[in-house]
């Protein structure tokens, strides 16, 4: 192996080095990334190099950046191999590499777009109409329970009151404001009254009397 790696061209030897080094890092930045590893160490990384691009996207990224380099080694190997000249084999490599830090950019920011949307936003309960599950204290004394429908979807959350009574299981609540930890501030309210269709009936006419 070492024998046939000493007897390449300085051309062939510079691919095999950046495609072989490049998949073993690619391997590993994406168990990393889909197997939740050191990910947070992997974002620092990235959001180091997007700040001194200022390129939006997530494209020139730690991740894509291994993509690139991965595939610009294959595919130059690949080039070599089919007789193709030094100047072809550069451009077709590294538009294979910048093709492959497009896709990885796309991937991951609809991944991120999927994880933004299963992510509640507090802020989005406001105004929201709920009931007490857990008594809250008065005047923010005790954090209570409340189950309120946000985001489509049912949820239990942590809440507060400001009110000078406390707010016992059952009480209707409506969301005023959010602290800045998550924690709802609530208010005693009537639930809204629902629209309904109400059907008449025609009274039977009266007999006219003889």
């Amino acid at each position: 192996m070492l024998d046939w790696f000493s007897n390449l061209d300085f051309f062939p030897k510079l691919y095999w080095s950046i495609a072989l080094l490049g998949s073993i890092i690619f391997t590993v930045v994406m168990i990393m990334a889909f197997a939740g590893g050191d990910a947070d160490d992997l974002e620092d990384v990235d959001t180091e190099i997007e700040s001194d691009t200022g390129i939006g996207f997530q494209f020139i990224t730690f991740k894509n950046l291994v993509g690139f380099f991965t595939i610009f080694g294959w595919s130059g190997i690949a080039c070599i191999d089919a007789g193709l000249s030094k100047p072809t084999t550069l451009v077709i490599s590294s538009i294979c590499g910048l093709l492959m830090m497009t896709i990885m950019a796309a991937l991951f920011y609809f991944m991120g777009k999927l994880t933004d949307s299963g992510t509640l936003n507090y802020k989005n309960a406001i105004d929201a109409i709920g009931e007490v599950y857990l008594t809250i204290g008065a005047d923010r004394s005790n954090i209570g329970k409340v189950t309120i429908r946000v985001q489509g979807t049912t949820r239990e959350l942590e809440a507060m009151t400001d009110a000078l009574t406390e707010l016992k299981t059952g009480t209707i609540i409506k969301v005023v404001d959010v602290t800045a930890n998550g924690i709802l501030i609530v208010d005693k309210t009537r639930k809204p009254i629902e629209v309904s269709s109400v059907e008449h009936q025609e009274l039977p006419e009266q007999k006219k009397l003889n």
